[in-house]
């Protein structure tokens, strides 16, 4: 699922409506010499990489589509070279027709595209639910009793999940009336004055109503802020509020119905996991807002001026459609990363995950074959504030993950994990105590590093830009160092890459906050294997004094 977290621009048991933003451009900030723990971006080309050649690098971004279009991405977006635009025809014999930029696993011939989509608990719970609804424990075989078991915790984790919804829509129908009913009532003992930070700060009250919308707006009210009515900073306000209604009311309608179905739209055989030549090239699909957004982290055209710079320069995205409003599938995964490595990826991007997974054999299949490209793979870890080293009661796992199921292929005897693979923990862009966000995992197992991804500014469809958080926007930080790596230095392995950015990290020597218990502090040096945040000026550093490999590339097989 889309691993950003839903941000109203409301917190409504504190009152704060209007977020308060740090710097756009905090995160490329040298955390050595400034207020903010950033990566160095903006020091590392002025001062190691001026004057150094580089090559071109192609990292895909597997996500909910990318506007292609965008005024700050358009030159940046890969195009296949083997492809004649729209003339029908599949001119590269790789399966996919007219794949200019990319692909879209999540459409359909006709042209439709998934859009909200079932969580895998719904989709187990479905698979399971006739099955085991009236068992008998005692009479199970071995095999039966463990799917027995998995059904159990889906059925308690779906049952949580819309309990859950069904609360948080009843909890902000009472917030909202509140926040409306003290907003009018500050309008109503204003009087002709307008509704100005100046005006609701001045103002004396005894009514409780409007001492509580005082203390909403002058805690929210830029000084540049002037509203003459109540009625147009209740739109606002309302408008706000209608995007928590559409997110809880879509858990219930679709994430946790395990009653809907999307899958007609796509028109393949979900039967068969190795299936490909399925979808369209709609690379924008119906909501193409987070894969922009990470994109843009990636790859926003540096230095013109424009929006915002991204991480990387010479690069090219590759957008990959696989991500629905709801969890992915780990088919469309598992095609979405051989797609990528067929068509020249050195850097795969993956801002998505889920508790539970349909068939993990066919995505380990994928990661693998891009470790045997190699490819370096990039992916959130999650915004739970749970440790990802430990099982949780509401969830089997954290997927897709580096770990090789058991049984997996002749080569698990030899690998029991992807070592092309960096898990990414999001960084605050507080320092001291509040270093890392509070809502991301965190595992000394199996969290490799921590980068930016609290309010983070990039690039929206549209032409627009807009601040937003999560680990995923902490992965595409890493994927555009790893990038950037891959160009300066091209005769590093995906291998190295990784090694480089995990033995440059800056290692925080402090006690932290620990994410979802704000209460607990703990070694900052405990939440990951590399016990530090990325730093690019030091990977680069390092990379210069790292002797390269030939890199040697291998024929996709399977999927």
């Amino acid at each position: 699922m889309k691993q950003f977290l839903l941000f109203l621009a409301i917190t409504i048991t504190s009152g704060q409506l209007l977020a308060q933003h740090p710097p756009t451009d905090w995160y490329h900030k040298d955390a050595g010499s400034s207020e903010y723990q950033g990566i160095g971006t903006d020091k590392v080309y002025k001062e190691l990489l001026k004057d150094r050649a580089s090559s071109t690098v192609i990292v895909a971004v597997i996500d909910s589509g990318v506007d292609h279009e965008h005024e700050d991405l358009a030159t940046n977006m890969w195009v296949n070279p083997g492809e004649i635009p729209d003339n029908g025809i599949d001119d590269d014999k790789n399966g996919y027709i007219d794949d200019i930029h990319g692909w879209n696993f999540l459409g359909g011939k006709d042209g439709r595209s998934v859009n909200d989509e079932t969580l895998e608990v719904a989709r187990l719970y479905k698979k399971y639910n006739y099955k085991y609804k009236n068992a008998d424990p005692s009479k199970l075989s071995k095999d039966q009793k463990k799917e027995y078991e998995l059904y159990l915790k889906v059925k308690k984790t779906l049952e949580n999940g819309r309990e859950s919804a069904e609360k948080n829509i009843k909890r902000m129908e009472e917030s909202k009336g509140s926040v409306i009913n003290g907003i009018k009532a500050v309008a109503d003992a204003l009087g002709d004055k307008p509704i100005t930070k100046e005006n609701v700060m001045a103002l004396e009250t005894d009514d409780t109503a409007a001492a509580f919308g005082k203390n909403v707006l002058s805690r929210n009210l830029e000084d540049t802020d002037s509203f003459e009515s109540a009625d147009s900073l209740v739109a606002m306000i309302s408008e706000q509020f209608q995007g928590g209604f559409d997110y809880y009311n879509g858990q219930l309608d679709f994430n946790y119905n395990p009653d809907f179905e999307s899958r007609g739209i796509v028109g393949d055989n979900y039967d068969d996991p190795y299936e490909k030549g399925y979808g369209n090239n709609d690379y924008e699909g119906p909501d193409a807002l987070h894969g922009t957004h990470v994109a843009g982290i990636i790859g926003a055209i540096r230095n013109n001026d424009v929006g915002m710079d991204g991480v990387a320069t010479n690069v090219q995205i590759m957008t990959i459609r696989a991500v629905p409003n709801g969890d992915e599938r780990d088919k469309d995964v598992a095609n979405a990363i051989r797609y990528a490595v067929d068509n020249g990826a050195s850097v795969i991007n993956m801002s998505f995950g889920k508790g539970f997974s349909w068939n993990k054999q066919v995505v380990d299949e994928a990661v693998h074959y891009a470790r045997e490209n190699d490819v370096l793979l990039v992916h959130a870890a999650g915004n739970d504030g749970l440790s990802n080293d430990t099982s949780h009661e509401n969830k089997a796992g954290n997927f897709p993950n580096d770990k090789y199921e058991k049984g997996f292929g002749f080569w698990f005897w030899k690998k029991k994990e992807c070592d092309t693979w960096i898990e990414v923990g999001a960084l605050s862009h507080k320092t001291g105590d509040e270093s890392v966000a509070s809502f991301s995992n965190y595992g000394s197992q199996n969290v490799d590093i921590f980068a930016p991804g609290q309010e983070i500014y990039s690039t929206l469809p549209d032409n627009e830009y807009r601040y937003l958080q999560g680990t995923s926007m902490a992965s595409p930080v890493v994927a555009g160092v790893a990038a950037l790596l891959r160009s300066y230095f091209p005769t590093l392995k995906a291998k190295q890459v990784k090694e480089i950015i995990m033995n440059s990290s800056d290692k925080l020597m402090m006690d932290v906050k620990l994410p979802g218990d704000g209460e607990k502090m703990v070694p900052f040096k405990s939440l990951s294997v590399s016990g530090g945040t990325i730093n690019v000026y030091k990977a680069v550093q390092l990379a210069m004094k790292t002797k390269g490999k030939k890199k040697i590339k291998k024929k996709s097989t399977g999927a």
